[in-house]
């Protein structure tokens, strides 16, 4: 038993210090072409059920929502979650953060526009800075979404040449990147207890997680020292009341590990997903605008908006070419291409397949469509051209068209608490940036569609020319 446990450490050794691009999304398109609309796959001790296409997946996470309501125990996030927080945690923790977050995030929503609106001149600003000469646009883009969660969550924004700041973000982006790109990953979950032991590139995860916990554990301690009971500045301070408002309780779960935990999932998740959403790679489209769009958005602002006032939510309504262009730019853009697993937590079916209750560490758990939301976006019984950039997706007699098959923030129980920070993000930023500038490619530039997968589907570094609007 010693020397097959020191052989298999030994393998995994060898298998940790590789580092390729692992995109198990691309392998399930593969297997639902094959296997059809559900199937299950296995990898070490993890068992994935793969849920395809618009109408099985709305029959797990709509239909049958309290059953797919709880997160599988993934035992890289588990070491690093401990199952707090908002994505991780199930069951009594997961309900009282999630109502807490919600209600929080919906009592300062009033101020989540100004917010928005204050930032995306700054990043005018920056952008002007360049004077129309080439530049890669992420770090720009990137340090704005996230100065919007910064100011909800820590009660400040930083400026974009913060070393502190980007030392945060450059943390961010490697754990997301190593989440799903080394193989280590992959392995430390299917074999945990050998990993455990095993060094290897996964471990930076657990080394940039220790440096956001400290910085949070920082903030959280600086707003103990100056708490007004009477007055919340932001989610921490909120949450801070909550602590002391149920100080005692036997079934709360608010403390300051929760705190923590919560903060960093809002960090992560409102910093990585909306800035991707402003590239699609794909041979139809180009980038933040989508060229064949652009004109069209630009005359809407004009004649909605003008040149002189900053954009308001109020106008989106207004807008409805503006809001198909984003629509299908979420669409398309298939942001989080693996979405976050759901698993089972009672007996079920799904199209006649008998689904088990998990029970124990061996967990079965649904893996909503064949990459995430990915089956949903491109499923060809749902739009009319799938794998083309056309925003007429949306569009039904020169208006706004709801789609039940567009889900970018995916549905059920666990959809996205932020959905409605994001999109307000999406249309002011979107409309800021074609409000006051016009896009180009570098002369004699190749341009690239490929991009990076980690939790989120990025671009690989690129140049744009951004000039001012005549």
């Amino acid at each position: 038993m010693q020397i097959s446990f020191l052989v298999t450490a030994y393998l995994l050794l060898l298998l940790s210090r590789l580092t390729p691009v692992y995109l198990p999304w691309r392998t399930l398109f593969q297997l639902t072409d094959q296997y059809g609309n559900i199937f299950s796959v296995q990898f070490g001790s993890l068992t994935f059920v793969v849920v395809d296409g618009y109408q099985m997946v709305r029959e797990a996470l709509v239909h049958q929502a309290k059953i797919f309501a709880d997160r599988p125990n993934i035992p890289l996030l588990q070491e690093i979650f401990r199952g707090f927080g908002l994505i991780s945690s199930n069951g009594h923790i997961w309900r009282q953060q999630r109502k807490f977050a919600s209600a929080t995030l919906k009592s300062i929503a009033v101020s989540f526009e100004e917010k928005v609106q204050e930032e995306s001149q700054y990043l005018v600003e920056k952008i002007e800075e360049e004077k129309g000469q080439p530049f890669d646009p992420h770090y720009k883009i990137n340090s704005a979404v996230s100065n919007i969660i910064c100011s909800i969550t820590f009660g400040n924004r930083f400026d974009y040449h913060d070393n502190r700041f980007q030392e945060l973000l450059c943390s961010l982006a490697e754990i997301n990147a190593l989440l799903l790109c080394l193989i280590s990953y992959q392995l430390y979950n299917a074999f945990p207890l050998v990993m455990r032991w095993v060094p290897g590139p996964f471990r930076k995860i657990f080394r940039h997680w220790e440096k956001l916990q400290y910085f949070v554990k920082g903030v959280i301690a600086k707003h103990k020292e100056d708490l007004d009971q009477s007055k919340a500045r932001d989610y921490i301070d909120c949450y801070l009341k909550e602590i002391e408002k149920f100080k005692g309780h036997t079934n709360s779960y608010f403390h300051e590990g929760t705190l923590l935990c919560s903060t960093l999932d809002l960090f992560l998740t409102g910093t990585e997903t909306t800035p991707t959403v402003y590239w699609e790679p794909s041979e139809h489209t180009y980038l933040i605008c989508f060229l064949l769009s652009l004109e069209k958005v630009q005359l809407e602002i004009n004649r909605v908006i003008g040149q002189s006032r900053q954009p308001m939510m109020a106008d989106k309504e207004n807008m409805p070419y503006t809001s198909t262009v984003l629509s299908e730019a979420l669409r398309m853009g298939n942001v989080v291409p693996l979405g976050v697993p759901r698993m089972s937590t009672s007996n079920t079916t799904l199209a006649g397949f008998h689904l088990p209750k998990v029970h124990g560490d061996h967990q079965p758990f649904p893996h909503p469509t064949r990459a995430g939301l990915t089956s949903i976006m491109f499923d060809k019984n749902a739009w009319e051209t799938p794998d083309t950039f056309n925003p007429e997706h949306f569009l039904e007699n020169g208006q706004y068209r709801r789609q039940e098959a567009f889900l970018p923030f995916s549905a059920g129980k666990q959809a996205c608490p932020g959905e409605q920070l994001a999109r307000t993000e999406l249309f002011i930023f979107f409309t800021v940036l074609l409000q006051k500038f016009t896009f180009r490619a570098p002369v004699a530039a190749a341009l690239t569609f490929t991009f990076t997968l980690s939790l989120t589907r990025c671009p690989k570094p690129f140049q744009i020319c951004v000039l001012p609007r005549d």
